[in-house]
């Protein structure tokens, strides 16, 4: 059995376009453009027939996807899907005293340490272990064999290093503009890349 899954980012909010940090501790709605990108991401793969529909519980996900919700498909949330926490730094604007903290947090991670995260936020540990309880829902309905997933930035990057089998300081490797797809195989165990950041659908809103 051979299982399809199409792995996007959620559209732009306000707070992505203000550059303003936010993490699975904001709940943010999709702006103008976030909303756009997500009906031209519908247009362009409406017909294909998604067994089911996996989101975070963040209404960001939520949006993205509401057009082919709305067809009926079937439609879970799971927590394990949700962005990385960024504790203390959620919600504050993108000033010099930020960009040395998340500097130095990447600098953590791309050096091997996976359990640094920020005061109440998350390490990538931590976020690998509900990502790994949500892709064992994801993978175990062997009845669902083309499936829309739709996430978060940092979350997704790290997920794709659980399906390509990566270390997790190559989250870096993937891009991830909001909408982008990353399409997926899944057969005997092993995942492999079929669409690597695909933002064909966006080319009409340039």
């Amino acid at each position: 059995m051979m299982k399809e899954i199409y792995i996007i980012r959620h559209g732009e909010t306000e707070l992505n376009r203000l550059g303003i940090v936010q993490g699975r501790g904001i709940d943010s709605d999709l702006n103008d453009t976030g909303r756009a990108q997500a009906k031209a991401f519908y247009h362009h793969y409406k017909n294909l027939k998604f067994d089911k529909i996996y989101t975070s519980v963040l209404k960001r996900t939520h949006q993205t996807v509401q057009h082919f919700i709305d067809l009926g498909l079937p439609w879970e949330q799971l927590t394990g899907l949700d962005e990385l926490a960024w504790g203390v730094w959620e919600g504050k604007p993108n000033t010099e005293e930020a960009r040395m903290a998340f500097k130095e947090i990447m600098e953590k991670w791309q050096g091997g340490n996976y359990e640094a995260g920020f005061e109440g936020g998350e390490s990538p540990n931590q976020v690998k272990v509900r990502l790994l309880e949500a892709l064992k829902v994801i993978t175990d309905h062997t009845d669902e064999n083309l499936v829309l997933v739709c996430m978060h930035g940092r979350a997704m990057r790290l997920l794709l290093c659980l399906l390509l089998e990566k270390e997790l300081c190559e989250m870096g490797d993937f891009p991830h503009q909001n909408t982008t797809l990353y399409r997926m195989s899944y057969e005997n165990g092993k995942f492999a890349v079929i669409d690597f950041n695909n933002t064909v659908h966006l080319k009409d809103l340039k």
